[in-house]
C-alpha cells in the first residue's frame, strides 16, 4: 500500500511538472498579477518549455524575436536556465542564461546592438550622442557583489562616434577584454586594439561609482578634432602619453 502511495505521489508530480512546462506561455503571461511596468509583451507563441515573444518593450528598448527553450534538468537544482535568442532587426544575440538563488549567470552569450538603443533616452554629460555599435561577447558570466563573482569576455564599440558641445570625434573601432576583480567589472584596453591610442582600464564599483586610470597619446589614425583636444586634458608624460583618470558616478546615472 505504502509502495503504491509512493508511486502515486511521483507521478503526480511528473505529471503536474509536464503539465506546468507545457501550459501556453501566452495564458501565463496574462495571468501573471503583478507585471513589471517597463515590460511589455506581445505576440507571445508556444510554451514555457519552447516558446516565442514577436514583441518586446523593456525599459523602453524594443527587441524582436525572442526565442527560448528551457532546460528542464536546472529546475530540479532550484534554477531556471534557458537558452536564448534574439532576432530582431536591430538587436541580435544568443547564449545561456541562467537564474537562481546564486544570482544570474551565463556562458557563451553574444549581443549586438547599436550604441543609441543601448543608451535609450539617457541624457548624457556634456550633450553628448553617440553613434556605432556594440558587439558583447561573454564566455562566462555569474553574478556577485557588488557587479560579479566571475566574468570573461570582450566588448567591440564598432565605428564609435562622439559628438558633444565641444565637437565632432570620430573614434573608430575599439576593443577591450572584460574581467571580475574583488566583485568589480574591469574592462581593459589595449592601445594596439584602437586607432586613438587609448590604454589603461575602467572599473565598475560599488553604488554605481566608476574608476577610470587610462592614457591616450597622439596616433596617426585619430582624427584631427581630438588631437586638438588633447591638449586640455593635461600634460603629456615623458614618453608622450596623456592622463585620462576618472573616480566618481557613472556618467548619466
Amino acid at each position: 500500500m505504502k509502495q503504491a502511495v509512493k508511486y502515486s505521489l511521483i507521478g503526480a508530480v511528473i505529471f503536474s511538472f509536464f503539465l506546468l512546462i507545457n501550459t501556453p506561455a501566452a495564458w501565463i503571461w496574462q495571468l501573471l498579477p503583478n507585471k513589471p511596468k517597463q515590460v511589455q509583451l506581445s505576440e507571445i507563441s508556444g510554451s514555457l518549455w519552447q516558446g516565442k515573444i514577436g514583441y518586446a518593450k523593456v525599459a523602453g528598448r524594443e527587441l524582436e524575436q525572442l526565442s527560448w527553450d528551457l532546460i528542464p534538468s536546472a529546475l530540479l537544482g532550484g534554477n531556471v536556465a534557458l537558452d536564448l535568442s534574439i532576432d530582431g532587426a536591430v538587436v541580435q544575440g544568443k547564449g545561456h542564461v541562467q537564474y537562481g538563488l546564486a544570482g544570474l549567470q551565463a556562458q557563451g552569450l553574444r549581443l549586438q546592438a547599436p550604441l543609441p538603443w543601448l543608451v535609450g533616452k539617457q541624457r548624457l554629460p556634456l550633450r553628448t550622442r553617440l553613434a556605432g555599435g556594440v558587439t558583447l561577447n561573454l564566455r562566462t558570466l555569474a553574478q556577485g557583489l557588488p557587479w560579479c563573482e566571475q566574468l570573461q569576455g570582450r566588448l567591440l564599440l564598432e565605428q564609435l562616434d562622439v559628438n558633444n558641445q565641444f565637437g565632432a570625434y570620430p573614434l573608430g573601432n575599439i576593443a577591450a577584454n572584460l574581467g571580475c576583480q574583488q566583485g568589480q567589472v574591469v574592462v581593459q584596453v589595449d592601445q594596439a586594439e584602437n586607432r586613438i591610442g587609448v590604454n589603461g582600464e575602467l572599473r565598475l564599483l560599488a553604488n554605481n561609482q566608476v574608476q577610470v586610470n587610462a592614457t591616450i597619446r597622439e596616433t596617426e589614425g585619430q582624427p584631427d578634432s581630438l588631437r586638438q583636444a588633447l591638449s586640455f586634458i593635461g600634460k603629456p608624460d615623458a614618453s608622450g602619453a596623456y592622463p585620462l583618470n576618472y573616480s566618481g558616478a557613472i556618467p548619466g546615472l
